[in-house]
């Protein structure tokens, strides 16, 4: 009998969506209840497709595996469309969210993701591959998710501002 290929995948496991996902962040809370302790999860993940659109996501359940689902699908939802330059920023641009705060500045060829680990999920998901960052303030990866999200939405191509300004240069 001849070997052939075989299928790694589960039965019901589904083929991929082409999506980039990265799960950030993993929280245990404990609730204390008459039997002792009762554990539950909450999940980060960050959601993009490689090519210009990211998103996140937060789940929350009484196990790790579902928590990251949720978060899955409200990422993979939640994706929002970023302006990019031969795989980088256009220009510098600072991101805020509560206590945390970044700076993305643009890279040339070859030099990568300069980033931290929840800041670098945003940007690997978003398709960025050179790109400086520095963050600020609080390093609560959900706070630095948002707040790279945040910057990555106010960057504007100069095709845009021209079209916003009205103006041909």
């Amino acid at each position: 009998m001849a070997k052939g290929r075989r299928d790694n995948r589960k039965k019901d496991d589904k083929p991929s969506s082409g999506l980039i996902e990265r799960t950030v962040k993993i929280k245990r809370c404990a609730a204390v209840v008459k039997g002792g302790r009762r554990f539950s999860f909450a999940a980060m993940v960050v959601c993009g497709d490689g090519k210009g659109k990211v998103g996140w996501g937060y789940g929350k359940a009484n196990e790790v595996q579902p928590s990251v689902e949720k978060a899955n699908k409200q990422a993979s939802r939640s994706l929002r469309p970023i302006d990019m330059v031969e795989g980088s920023i256009p220009h510098r641009v600072d991101g805020r969210f509560g206590a945390a705060k970044v700076v993305l500045l643009p890279a040339g060829p070859g030099t990568g993701i300069i980033a931290g680990s929840a800041v670098r999920a945003v940007c690997e998901a978003a398709g960025l591959k050179n790109i400086l960052t520095k963050s600020f303030g609080s390093n609560n990866p959900v706070t630095l998710v948002k707040a790279t999200i945040d910057a990555l939405q106010s960057c504007r191509t100069k095709e845009d501002v021209e079209r916003l300004r009205g103006v041909q240069l």
